[in-house]
């Protein structure tokens, strides 16, 4: 049995590691895509009947490859933080990210032009959301662990 350190905390606690695991799938996911199928990833990213990574050309396989590597590495963390549930190494794993999400998020919102409307309000939508959930999970956590504090 994983004993999580939230001590009690069962709705801080189901929070954090429900968005633990949506973050290990959403960034998994792209990442294995990246990895293995690197051109397709490159055209057809998101799916769906988006494709919004070709609008940056030019194609590098290389890049392509890394940045799946990346995302693949922060699945696997968000992973074991949500099967460790600590809240320490979950906060550290949740900065990390940030650092790399907001700037991200920064970079594709001043570079909307290329894109059709849909895509302009899916890709922002996206985009947000995995700043904003991280951001969440972390006050969440702080939250629990002052409580606990107290």
């Amino acid at each position: 049995m994983v004993r999580s350190d939230f001590r009690g905390r069962r709705r801080a606690e189901r929070r954090v590691r429900a968005g633990l695991w949506l973050m290990a799938v959403s960034t998994a996911v792209p990442g294995i895509w990246a990895l293995i199928f690197p051109r397709a990833f490159f055209d057809d990213f998101p799916g769906f009947g988006f494709s919004w990574v070709r609008m940056l050309p030019p194609y590098n396989q290389h890049l392509t490859t890394d940045v799946g590597g990346f995302y693949l590495a922060f699945g696997v963390m968000f992973v074991v933080c949500a099967i460790k549930m600590d809240r320490r190494l979950s906060s550290v794993v949740i900065v990390g990210w940030l650092v790399f999400a907001l700037p991200h998020l920064i970079f594709h919102l001043a570079h909307l032009s290329e894109l059709g409307s849909n895509d302009k309000v899916w890709q922002s939508v996206l985009l947000v959301s995995l700043v904003l959930l991280p951001a969440a999970m972390l006050v969440w956590a702080r939250r629990s662990e002052r409580r606990y504090m107290h």
